[in-house]
């Protein structure tokens, strides 16, 4: 379970505000250096272990406001590394960052790291949610939608890629779907629709 702080949803990053980049590549213990961590007794099924050990954990990094908290496994460990990763994922999918100078135009993003090393040779986006590539390419489709109003069809073109191809990307991780839809809306777009 995810718990995103509501101030920092969809706010466009300002001159000065620090690009996530400068979180999402520091290691585990520096990151951690950067949150309160807070732990707590979970609640629901999961035995007597569950009730009796503060095995849950919840992460608000000081910095970007983001929260997140984990609380499945038994293990305070386990669950202070899943929240961790959950941090990162909170990153591309929360916090905004500008645009680059150039990143409207086509030729850029063909140049960008976290766009460049997920595009095929055939010019086809095809990365797995599992993929660690995946949410850094998340996150630069996310600012390009947040930049140009949530259109989909512009995003595409920006990264030179189908619209469908772009769609069915969307589509491969709820949350990353219901952030675009969340952009839409804050745009006055209709949110789109779940082909499956």
């Amino acid at each position: 379970m995810t718990l995103l702080c509501p101030a920092i949803v969809s706010e466009r990053s300002e001159p000065g505000r620090p690009s996530r980049r400068i979180w999402t590549t520091l290691s585990d213990a520096a990151l951690l250096s950067q949150c309160a961590v807070d732990t707590y007794r979970a609640s629901g099924p999961g035995g007597q272990k569950r009730n009796k050990t503060s095995s849950a954990v919840r992460l608000r990094h000081l910095p970007s406001g983001l929260i997140v908290i984990a609380e499945e496994s038994r293990s305070q460990h386990e669950n202070r590394d899943k929240a961790l990763k959950r941090l990162r994922r909170a990153f591309y999918l929360h916090w905004r960052d500008p645009l680059p100078e150039g990143g409207r135009s086509a030729g850029y993003w063909s140049q960008h790291p976290d766009w460049a090393a997920v595009l095929k040779p055939n010019g086809r986006l095809e990365v797995g949610r599992k993929d660690p590539k995946f949410w850094p390419a998340a996150g630069v489709i996310l600012d390009l939608l947040d930049a140009v109003q949530a259109r989909i069809s512009e995003v595409a073109t920006i990264l030179e890629i189908s619209t469908g191809n772009l769609i069915d990307f969307l589509e491969t991780d709820p949350k990353l779907w219901q952030e675009t839809n969340q952009l839409r809306q804050k745009y006055g777009h209709k949110p789109l629709r779940d082909s499956s």
